[in-house]
């Protein structure tokens, strides 16, 4: 081949390598833009679910106040009679009640909309005698509904949420009564996320989001007619309502999903996501209200990335052909090794293989291991109970033959002694299975007053069997009297057959081996401890100890999740979950949790 028909022959070769790099750059954008977007929606829809979901929590928490006042004898008996003296002592009882609740007002109104007892009644901004009657929420629950209303108060002009319920006698609407709670909580945790977030309201308007700035903002601008009807309400209590900026560049091929623009000062700045640029916008509404819940993900690094993947895709057509052709001037010097490179690609091509099957067997051997995980505790359970039921159904069908016996001879008053006993024993298989289908029976998981020392009989039952083996006898302190927690029984117990389980682990191999366990009331916590004299833990261990799929326990021992689980748990109910070294060795667990008198438990 000579040097001119090289040159003619590439000169030829180059306008299809300018066209394949075109081609591929198109192609690897759009298929980057839309795995991207693919991602970016499917992420949109788990914070949507999952902010919605915190919101809700948040509102509960509150939605049963309203109904209960209206049990209160001496509410309804301001409201039909009223009495000075009556109403300072409710004035009282609602200010307890607000400080305890963490709300921002308690207040009862009248049939005509008028503030006749309130939380905030020593105050200089009291609402005493303030009509209130244009209030939505007033005029929902007079017609026998509950009300649902966010809005600025015209006394403070401070934001809340207002949740409103009718107080009745003999059917008929004699009054109302109103919590006001904020939910700036809610929006301090919301400014931490990785995207921002907006709740707005039936007229368009933001009441809800992760930078304050947007709050109060409109999503679409209000015509001059509505804004003077909002202002005439006092609805925002005359907030300027600016429009807050956003600007659709286009949907995409989602539903509930499209590209907008927004634009915001520099002082907006946010550290954990951006304020301002392209975001990709999903909406849903909020169930049980004319809310919509916003997440707004942010979309400028998207198309970067797009664009430099196509970039990439480009450069390596262009590399593929100049390989080729660098391959086709010279196939004759570089014949032999392009053998070589075949036989090195079948050489990584098999080896690819060998590492994709042995990955694959470690994969089945790990599942084989988590199986047998799992058929251990069955196992153990079996054992454990087999154990509890063997001797006294061995002693059922002995006395069972000797009263069989006894009656064949006359001896009525023998055979009436065996078969109480017989009684007693089948009443003692009955707790122990009892006790074991409570263990394992379902639960909502809504938070209600428990007591401390039946969940702790019932952990201690559910690891007698492992107890008993290791010859520890627990030591047990629990204050006297009433002693309960805001939590779910069944979740309790979890929590405590967890950490009792992991200090059972730790003291094994321990040649006294001690296990205590403690429950204190400290103001309106309760605090259980658990204390083992073990060898404790390192600080590596202690910082990572409630790490999910962390475990200093061999393969097959366990998957690392119980403590992680229960710490999960523990939060869920308002408390926590620690660990600490004793100074004389061995390690403590501490599980505070919320007080709750047991006097208000409630059976389920």
């Amino acid at each position: 081949m000579t040097q001119r028909h090289a040159q003619r022959s590439l000169a030829l070769v180059l306008p299809a390598i300018l066209a394949l790099a075109l081609a591929l750059s198109f192609v690897g954008f759009k298929v980057s833009e839309g795995t991207s977007i693919d991602h970016l929606v499917e992420r949109g829809r788990q914070r949507l679910d999952l902010y919605e979901t915190s919101l809700e929590r948040e509102i509960d928490k509150y939605a049963f106040f309203p109904a209960t006042l209206g049990l209160e004898r001496d509410v309804v008996d301001l409201l039909v009679n009223g009495g000075e003296e009556l109403t300072q002592r409710i004035n009282r009882y609602l200010a307890e009640l607000n400080k305890r609740a963490g709300s921002l007002s308690i207040y009862v109104l009248d049939s005509r909309g008028h503030v006749i007892a309130t939380s905030n009644w020593d105050q200089p901004d009291s609402f005493i005698g303030e009509d209130l009657s244009y209030r939505p929420y007033f005029h929902d629950a007079m017609v026998k509904r509950t009300g649902r209303f966010f809005g600025i108060g015209t006394t403070r002009g401070e934001p809340g949420y207002y949740l409103s319920s009718p107080i009745f006698v003999d059917d008929h609407s004699v009054g109302v009564a109103v919590v006001k709670v904020s939910l700036e909580q809610l929006e301090q945790s919301w400014s931490t996320v990785e995207a921002p977030v907006l709740v707005t309201d039936e007229n368009g308007v933001v009441i809800l989001a992760s930078v304050p700035s947007w709050k109060f903002t409109t999503l679409v601008p209000l015509t001059q007619e509505r804004r003077g009807e909002l202002a005439q309400s006092l609805h925002y209590n005359a907030r300027p309502l600016p429009p807050l900026g956003l600007r659709s560049q286009g949907a995409v091929e989602f539903d509930k999903a499209e590209i907008v623009q927004l634009v915001r000062p520099d002082i907006e700045a946010s550290q954990t996501f951006p304020v301002s640029g392209l975001f990709l916008s999903q909406s849903e509404p909020l169930r049980g209200t004319d809310w919509r819940l916003t997440v707004l993900s942010p979309f400028g690094d998207l198309r970067t990335m797009a664009w430099l993947n196509a970039a990439l895709a480009a450069a390596a057509g262009v590399i593929l052909c100049i390989a080729v052709i660098a391959l086709y001037l010279r196939r004759v010097r570089l014949w032999e090794r392009l053998r070589a490179r075949e036989a090195l690609q079948r050489a990584h091509d098999e080896l690819e293989r060998k590492v994709e099957e042995r990955t694959r067997t470690l994969k089945e051997a790990q599942d084989e291991l988590v199986h047998a995980g799992k058929l251990a505790v069955i196992g153990q359970m079996s054992a454990g109970l087999a154990h509890e039921l063997n001797q006294p159904l061995a002693a059922l069908h002995t006395l069972s033959d000797n009263t069989v016996k006894f009656m064949q001879r006359g001896l009525l008053e023998e055979a009436e002694s065996n078969l109480t006993l017989i009684s007693e024993l089948v009443t003692h298989m009955g707790t122990l299975t009892s006790q074991l289908k409570s263990f394992a029976r379902k639960s909502t998981g809504a938070p209600r007053p428990v007591e401390v020392r039946p969940s702790l009989e019932n952990a201690l039952f559910f690891l007698d069997r492992r107890l008993s083996q290791r010859s520890i006898r627990p030591e047990i302190d629990i204050d006297s009297g009433d002693l309960a927690v805001l939590a779910d029984p069944n979740r309790l117990e979890q929590i405590l057959v967890n950490v009792l389980a992991n200090a059972i682990d730790a003291v094994d191999g321990v040649e006294a081996p001690r296990l205590s366990l403690s429950a204190r009331r400290d103001g309106d916590r309760v605090r259980i401890e658990v204390r083992d004299n073990g060898p404790g833990f390192s600080e590596s261990v202690r910082t990572r100890l409630f790490e999910p799929f962390f475990t200093t326990k061999d393969s097959g021992g366990g998957l690392g999740l119980g403590l992680a689980i229960s710490a999960g748990i523990a939060r869920d109910f308002g408390g926590s979950l620690s660990a600490v070294n004793l100074d004389h060795g061995g390690a403590l667990f501490v599980l505070d949790l919320p007080y709750a008198a047991a006097s208000e438990i409630i059976d389920a």
